[in-house]
């Protein structure tokens, strides 16, 4: 398998040489990262716009999983219950949520009280995110929905403008929730480590400028990360098998 994933990876690297890189129309819609076919598709672009660092990430990282998670008000609601606990807590606490919010929209949250909403388990921090999430999208200054079709930067704004919504919040939404093509953690450790294994720097980046390494990237940085993910996992494997085996 890893022998035919080289030669694939290699023929790829080969063809994208040959080929300039297409031209991008910066008002053309890009497909959202929803299924298999689109990861494919995205890996072939970024084939095209970056051959030597994608074929290596490629060769040793494998291909990425989609690992696409509930779309929509139920995927946030997910990911803000799931912040600094387990995830069999954030799984119990998600599952009293979905018993207890019926049906799980934002209109029936704000209609219940505090403490039915404790009562399935939330913290009043998370208590309050999810009020304000859905107070902004009854209130229409939050269309989940529309994000995909925004730049980035300005789907990560819409987010962030929430009360209790962060940066990763919001960028893991992007990625795993909408499936955004182009969503991009500059602010994840791991991200940030993979990067610096896979373009060989001496020192690993930060945020800013890990943002600047992404532009080689763009607008598939959302595939992008993953295959950094992946790689990483790869990578860091080896180096626990080194230092078991010294």
């Amino acid at each position: 398998m890893a022998k035919r994933a080289a030669a694939k990876a290699a023929s790829a690297k080969n063809t994208a040489r040959k080929k300039p890189p297409a031209k991008r129309h910066a008002a053309a819609p890009l497909r959202l990262i929803d299924c298999e076919a689109a990861i494919d598709e995205a890996l072939a672009a970024l084939l095209l716009l970056d051959p030597d660092v994608i074929a290596h990430m490629y060769e040793h990282g494998g291909r990425p999983p989609l690992r696409l998670q509930k779309p929509g008000f139920e995927g946030l609601v997910w990911i803000i219950v799931s912040q600094q606990v387990s995830v069999a807590s954030a799984d119990a606490i998600a599952a009293r949520v979905r018993a207890g919010v019926v049906p799980l929209e934002a209109r029936r949250v704000l209609q219940l009280t505090e403490a039915e909403l404790r009562a399935c388990g939330l913290s009043g921090p998370k208590l309050r995110t999810l009020r304000a999430l859905s107070e902004a999208i009854v209130h229409g200054s939050l269309a989940l929905h529309a994000l995909g079709g925004l730049a980035p930067e300005a789907a990560h704004a819409l987010l962030t403008s929430v009360k209790g919504i962060g940066p990763w919040t919001a960028d893991i939404f992007l990625l795993f929730c909408l499936g955004h093509p182009d969503a991009w953690p500059a602010g994840d450790l791991a991200l940030q480590e993979a990067a610096r294994l896979a373009l060989k720097l001496k020192t690993r980046p930060d945020a800013a400028k890990l943002e600047k390494i992404g532009e080689r990237w763009r607008p598939w940085r959302g595939v992008a990360a993953r295959m950094l993910w992946s790689y990483y996992r790869v990578a860091k494997q080896l180096d626990d098998m080194r230092l078991a085996e010294a």
